[in-house]
């Protein structure tokens, strides 16, 4: 019987043969032989005739009984470390085939993975992991003050600004009024002609920010008079509110001075905020979607696969964005326009497939689900911009 249900699944799925889950072979008159690719390889294997856990005697690389594997660990470690890496990663074929449907078929890896075919893929938090730390590395990467665009250039040109700089705000002042009436004719033309960039350095001691521009009551913020008394937290919580208010107008001046710090700092904070957010926007799913019969863990997890999709597709925006840079730095003008319109086609791509998916898993009409598409890309901004400035306000008070 149990032979029965595997041939009959594995012609359910016969249209993606390097999924199927057995093969028939001729072996022992037509017996059904496990897929070699779906199981442990041989060198793998302890070789053990009963499971070392439990006693039960084996009838493959798993023990039926306690679902323990009969995998050899007395190895090297060089090479224990390595299928380490790979199963961590996924970096196998079951990676390979999770990026086609992930990238090209929205909804086809979340009905997959509800319908019971899952091995066949990554799982779907490993898959949202992986590509979220690979786009946040990348993205602190480049926006790191190590990462410079000029690199690509392969001759540059000499450095041909023009820099004046001033000892004072009213020299400064000065400067700027003459420049300001030069005919705009004549800077195009300077600019045009000699390659000459005139800038204006301004040295001025003074804070652009003040602490007094923070309102608390409707009054001035003062940490003697007037400071921040939020009553359900505790006292803890507001003294830190207050030093870190006290300390602001330093941060902004360290901000002024060196944007990349706040930059950096809401990059180190949003992974994990996120991530702690995809609980939320399956709640989302689970409010718009309340009569679908689904459970929670449904929309869970086509979070995860949408979530997942996005980060690839930015992952791929950023490096097409750096081979643009490149092609931009040495004159390669077709180049430059196939990376633009690609980078361009990629964010089309991406509102499309977010429909699409809703379409394929909820298995609504075109009407209802537009409309929720709608309600669900509006309650998703409006909490990404909460989520935003709270990361933003978060950073500054931890800088």
């Amino acid at each position: 019987m149990n032979e029965d249900n595997q041939a009959s699944q594995s012609d359910d799925n016969s249209e993606e043969p390097s999924a199927t889950i057995a093969t028939v072979d001729s072996v022992d008159g037509g017996g059904i032989a496990p897929d070699r690719r779906l199981t442990l390889s041989a060198n793998r294997l302890a070789g053990s005739p009963a499971c070392l856990n439990c006693g039960i005697d084996l009838k493959g690389p798993f023990c039926y009984y306690c679902g323990q594997p009969d995998r050899n660990f007395m190895r090297f470690f060089p090479v224990l470390l390595r299928e380490f890496l790979e199963d961590f990663l996924e970096l196998d074929s079951r990676f390979t085939r999770t990026m086609k449907p992930l990238l090209f078929k929205p909804g086809r890896l979340t009905r997959d993975y509800l319908e019971g075919r899952r091995f066949r893929y990554t799982p779907p938090l490993r898959l949202y992991l992986f590509s979220s730390i690979a786009f946040f590395l990348l993205a602190a990467m480049l926006s790191s003050s190590a990462f410079n665009p000029d690199d690509f250039k392969t001759s540059k040109a000499p450095d041909n600004v023009v820099r004046i700089t001033t000892n004072s705000e009213e020299e400064a002042r000065e400067v700027a009024e003459v420049l300001k009436r030069l005919p705009a004719g004549i800077r195009d033309q300077i600019a045009l002609e000699d390659g000459n960039v005139i800038t204006v350095e301004e040295n001025e001691d003074e804070n652009w920010f003040d602490s007094g521009d923070i309102q608390f009551n409707d009054e001035p913020w003062d940490r003697q008079t007037n400071p921040v008394d939020i009553p359900w937290t505790p006292d803890w919580f507001n003294n830190w509110i207050n030093k870190e208010i006290e300390r602001s107008p330093e941060k902004a001046d360290q901000i002024s001075q060196n944007p990349r710090l706040i930059v950096e700092q809401i990059f180190d904070l949003l992974p994990g905020t996120i991530f702690v957010l995809l609980p939320v926007v399956a709640l989302i799913f689970k409010f718009w979607y309340l009569f679908a019969k689904r459970f929670y863990i449904e929309h869970l997890i086509l979070a995860l696969h949408n979530h997942s999709f996005i980060f690839v597709c930015l992952i791929l925006a950023f490096l097409l964005g750096l081979v643009e840079e490149y092609f931009v730095a040495n004159g390669m003008g077709t180049g430059e326009r196939i990376a633009s319109w690609t980078n361009v086609a990629i964010f089309i791509w991406i509102p499309v497939y977010l429909l699409f998916s809703l379409r394929r898993v909820y298995q609504q009409n075109w009407f209802l689900t537009i409309g929720k598409y709608g309600l669900i890309g509006f309650s998703y901004l409006i909490l990404l911009g909460i989520v935003t400035g709270f990361v933003a306000v978060l950073g500054f008070l931890l800088l």
